[in-house]
């Protein structure tokens, strides 16, 4: 007796499927630590350690794997799997073309708020954006205003951010960019209270984030390992 078989149909099963599948798995199970997900694993693991990734623009223009004729292709899935490979739950999907920064930054507030009424402690959510995902991760934290919410913006400041968007920040904040980029700056004038930036010298301007270098990776980890302080209260804004 022959089986029938479908035609025309081909099943690839990736390897958090078959984990969910495997022996011992479950459909209702979370992800195991280094999981890269599009969307908030269902049920959320309070124990998780989430990183929420935003790409550039240049992906929302040309898809995951794009190419600039200046900075060389962005490793977008690289990038997430040199996160996941340092112990996170990698949070990211592919924007539309032309996302609206305020909306998208509405929607990383939601993807954060289900992470934290699942009972994931502020200190163990991430939220890190480069170039035009970094802007939308400091909208979002402004949007938040959650202290102890651990925010990187990788090239993300610059006059573009700073004329469209008021923002009240709060949170554990970390800024880098590249002493040679003439696409972003510091993001100074958004901090007014505690915040950490980094100035860095690979020489390869705003392409120094198109690729998971060491010289920026290891940074954001480490700082994103290190412990909450006490929050202090913010000072005045700068008043220009």
């Amino acid at each position: 007796m022959h089986r029938r078989r479908l035609p025309g149909i081909a099943f690839v099963l990736s390897p958090l499927v078959l984990w969910l599948l495997a022996p011992g798995g479950c459909l209702a199970a979370a992800p195991p630590p280094g999981a890269v997900l599009t969307e908030l694993p269902r049920p959320i693991d309070p124990q998780g350690n989430y990183l929420i990734y935003l790409h550039g623009r240049i992906v929302e223009e040309q898809g995951p794997r794009p190419e600039s004729p200046r900075f060389g292709i962005y490793e977008y899935r690289k990038i997430l799997e040199a996160f996941a490979a340092r112990g996170f739950t990698v949070v990211s999907e592919v924007r539309p073309k032309g996302a609206d920064a305020a909306a998208y930054a509405g929607k990383v507030g939601a993807q954060v708020k289900a992470l934290l009424a699942a009972g994931v402690p502020p200190s163990r959510v991430a939220v890190v954006g480069f170039s035009k995902g970094g802007a939308i991760a400091l909208v979002a934290a402004s949007d938040l205003h959650q202290p102890n919410l651990r925010v990187v913006s990788l090239a993300g400041c610059g006059d573009w951010l700073f004329d469209h968007f008021r923002l009240d920040l709060a949170g554990r904040l970390l800024s880098l960019y590249d002493a040679a980029d003439d696409l972003a700056t510091s993001c100074a004038k958004a901090f007014a209270f505690d915040h950490r930036e980094i100035v860095l010298h690979v020489g390869k301007g705003h392409g120094t984030f198109f690729r998971p270098d060491p010289a920026w990776l290891d940074p954001v980890t480490a700082w994103l390992a290190e412990e909450p302080r006490p929050t202090r209260r913010p000072t005045a804004p700068p008043s220009e």
